[in-house]
This record gives structure tokens, C-alpha cells and sequence, in this order.
């Protein structure tokens, strides 16, 4: 039963991984990956929170497996972070692959930090 539950939360975390870049990229544009930054730290925070009230006993053991492993695990995206950084690194765009991977680095630790702060106290 958990395999099916981590399973359907991996379509639901695709199918938002999905809408979220579209959305992000209609509105802000393709030149800058704001879509893989937005969704990268929205998962971070959001994987914090599950990990931190797992930490306090506020979940059921399977609550931080089928969230964080399935709906997050799909819908935040190292690999695509990881291609597009090199892919500005070989265009010679060194000002937006460091911007990338300076934000994309200190806003996602910064976004679970405070998931789990918050998440140990709902």
C-alpha cells in the first residue's frame, strides 16, 4: 500500500512540477530558469516542513515517505538545475550560472531550514 500511495504522490508531484514551470516561465520568461528555482525552493521548504513534524511525532511514519519521497522527490528537480547551469557555463553566461547556482544554493538551504523550524512547531 505504500508503494501504490508514494507512487500516485510521484504523478501528483510531476503533474505540479509541471504547472509550476509553465506558469513561472509564462510570466517571468525562458531567459533566467526562475521555473526550477521557484519549484526547487518551494520543495525544499515544503520537504522541510514534512521532516520537521515528522522529527516532533506530528506525522504518522508514512507522511514524510509519500511526501517527501514521492510528491517532492518528483516535483523539485536537481538534474534540471545541474543542465541548466551547465548549459549557461558553455554559452560562457558565467554571471547567470553563478547567479543560479548562488541563489538556487542559499535560498533552497534557507527555504528548509525554515520548513523544518516551522514544521517542528504546527
Amino acid at each position: 500500500m505504500l508503494v501504490f500511495a508514494v507512487t500516485l504522490a510521484g504523478a501528483a508531484g510531476a503533474l505540479l512540477r509541471f504547472a509550476v514551470d509553465r506558469m513561472v516561465r509564462a510570466r517571468l520568461g525562458p531567459h533566467f530558469p526562475w521555473g526550477t528555482f521557484v519549484i526547487n525552493v518551494s520543495g525544499s521548504f515544503a520537504l522541510g516542513l514534512v521532516i520537521g513534524a515528522g522529527e516532533h511525532h506530528l506525522t504518522g511514519p508514512s507522511i514524510p515517505v509519500v511526501f517527501g519521497i514521492g510528491l517532492l522527490g518528483a516535483y523539485t528537480t536537481f538534474s534540471t538545475f545541474a543542465v541548466d547551469t551547465t548549459a549557461f557555463l558553455q554559452r560562457g553566461e558565467w554571471r547567470p550560472a553563478l547567479a543560479n547556482v548562488g541563489l538556487s544554493v542559499t535560498c533552497g538551504l534557507g527555504a528548509a531550514a525554515l520548513g523544518i523550524l516551522v514544521g517542528g512547531v504546527i
